[in-house]
């Protein structure tokens, strides 16, 4: 189900829901000037039929009907996400991106649950987004940061993901896509849920990994690339390593339960898997610029992970 994510290209119809709001309008007119086909979107109270180029709706379904759109971007307050989200979905749209941070979890759990039944992927509750790089953007990730390639960034954090992909685009370095799932505990998609399209996903000739300390996210990717035997390197960061056991963090995502969720449980789990760990940014860039220096290896002798 996840594929539809990876199908998203400069020619994909895109709407802003929220789009005549101060976020929406100005992330509407970033985005487009990357690359993405943002045909228009929808606001409770359009003041003006086109905005910048961009078609008002009062609707979702008034947007499909008029431009075929599939994926969206809802760009309003967090106690509106589950009525927007659930609106776009209700008119067909196949990939819902939400970001803004505090989207309840009983809205969240409710979200999700409408999101499978209608087959539809939901990206969030809080992410700053996806790119496929060089294609186009869904979100706010900074165009700084975007660089076409060969691997796969998938992040819990906003913040670090950015650094990481910056360094990696000074190494001359690219991301053949990028996914936020953001760090909430009841999320749309998960590491997991992303391990079967990567491994199809011919542009992609590596992963790499940003969590965090708490909740099992990590742990349950770990399973998955083990089960999937997954063919591709896989490097990994994981913020947290100074912070304390039963010191609150940020969100609830950053619970434990148990040893899970533990920063050690989360290398154990990865390292068991295959996946390569590394205890800074450098030392993972070092690492994936040397294995894109013998990339041409990779078709005859790449590793197998859990094997």
């Amino acid at each position: 189900m996840t594929d539809a994510i990876f199908e998203i290209d400069s020619d994909s119809p895109v709407m802003i829901q929220g789009i005549t709001g101060r976020m929406g309008r100005r992330h509407a007119s970033l985005m487009r000037a990357y690359g993405t086909n943002v045909v228009g979107g929808t606001s409770a109270r359009p003041e003006d039929a086109v905005l910048e180029g961009m078609q008002v709706f009062r609707s979702c379904r008034e947007v499909v009907a008029a431009t075929g759109v599939w994926a969206s971007v809802v760009m309003v307050p967090p106690l509106e996400v589950l009525s927007a989200a659930s609106e776009a979905i209700d008119a067909g749209v196949r990939l819902v991106v939400t970001i803004a941070e505090g989207v309840p979890v009983h809205d969240a759990l409710r979200l999700k649950a409408k999101a499978r039944a209608e087959g539809a992927i939901w990206l969030g509750a809080s992410t700053p987004g996806m790119a496929l790089p060089g294609r186009a953007k869904l979100g706010f990730l900074p165009d700084v940061a975007l660089r076409p390639g060969s691997w796969a960034l998938l992040t819990k954090s906003g913040t670090l993901s950015y650094e990481v992909g910056y360094r990696m685009k000074t190494r001359d370095l690219g991301q053949s896509i990028w996914i936020g799932v953001g760090g909430d505990v009841v999320k749309g998609v998960r590491f997991a849920d992303l391990v079967a399209p990567l491994a199809r996903h011919e542009p992609t000739r590596g992963v790499i990994v940003i969590g965090e300390v708490g909740g099992t996210e990590e742990e349950q990717f770990a399973e998955a690339i083990r089960a999937a035997a997954l063919a591709k390197p896989v490097l990994a960061l994981l913020a947290g390593r100074e912070s304390k056991e039963g010191v609150s963090m940020g969100h609830a995502g950053a619970m434990t339960d148990g040893t899970m969720g533990t920063l050690r449980s989360k290398i154990n789990s990865l390292r068991a898997a295959g996946a390569e760990v590394f205890e800074s940014i450098e030392a993972l860039i070092n690492r994936a610029a040397e294995l894109s220096d013998l990339s041409g290896q990779y078709a005859g002798t790449r590793s197998v992970h859990g094997a």
